[in-house]
């Protein structure tokens, strides 16, 4: 069977970007893709008594009237869900994407996500979801819980879709940085696209060796690659470098291990995600 791209969307700003950037890896894949909306706890029926001590008549009539709205509520969230998703296939379809399936789901997204894990070649999500598109100092919760759990590659969409010509790799000799290596070099994903290496810190022998060498690994497998070192903080040398090459995608490791591994990922990779306005392209 072949892997799926996950797409998860929602109500928010992010989600037409979600699309286009899941069918963009789609196509590149040779991958069908899934769109997902997952209807969450508060739009369920609620369970509280709010009826509280009222007289026996009263309070059958507010419990009717209560048990309505729930029932309205519920109606309206399932319609709206449904017409997300047949947005979402509209979106896909129209980028060339296919086959497209949709999906909705109840609960909580995380359980659905590693529910769906192991038929997924990677997962498309906003940075923010539609309860967040103000706070833009601050990450969605479900992207962060998503990041930390996920075994697959996560794209994490900007507000707004850019054709992906140039590449831009976070490079910083870690395992979780070569381990992105090992996969963009078998990765059809890359295939034509301008890569660079970055590192954040001052160039040595040492250091210049080793980055030529993971280079190398890339060029081996056909890609156009060149490397370079910046100076500065690691979160605004990476973020200027990003912007002053008009890179489109920015790829790197997603950082923890071991019993930390769904707690943490990189203060390097947060930040990034927390302020780069391309998309990023996060490997275990």
């Amino acid at each position: 069977m072949t892997e799926k791209i996950l797409a998860l969307v929602d109500g928010s700003v992010y989600a037409e970007s979600v699309c286009h950037y899941a069918a963009w890896a789609a196509q590149r894949l040779g991958a069908p893709v899934e769109a997902m909306h997952v209807l969450g706890r508060r739009e369920a029926p609620e369970k509280a008594d709010l009826s509280g001590a009222l007289r026996l008549g009263a309070r059958t009539a507010i419990l009717a009237e209560l048990a309505e709205l729930d029932a309205r509520r519920a109606k309206l969230a399932l319609a709206r869900g449904h017409a997300i998703l047949d947005d979402a296939r509209a979106i896909l379809e129209a980028d060339g994407a296919g086959p497209v399936t949709v999906r909705l789901r109840r609960g909580d997204l995380l359980d659905a996500v590693v529910e769906a894990e192991p038929g997924l070649r990677a997962i498309v999500i906003g940075k923010r979801g539609e309860a967040a598109d103000f706070a833009t100092g601050h990450l969605g919760s479900n992207l962060e819980r998503v990041a930390r759990a996920a075994t697959v590659a996560v794209l994490v969409a900007s507000r707004e879709f850019r054709p992906i010509t140039k590449v831009l790799v976070a490079w910083d000799a870690s395992p979780s940085a070569e381990a992105a290596l090992t996969r963009m070099a078998s990765s059809p994903v890359f295939a034509g696209l301008d890569v660079a290496l970055v590192h954040v810190g001052d160039r040595t022998e040492p250091m210049a060796t080793k980055m030529e060498a993971s280079a190398d690994r890339l060029r081996s497998a056909g890609l156009e690659v060149v490397t370079d070192f910046v100076a500065g903080e690691r979160e605004v040398a990476l973020e200027r470098r990003l912007v002053e090459g008009g890179f489109e995608l920015l790829v790197m490791g997603a950082y923890g291990h071991g019993r930390l591994r769904r707690l943490i990922i990189g203060s390097t990779t947060t930040a990034m995600m927390r302020a780069c306005k391309s998309p990023v392209l996060l490997f275990r």
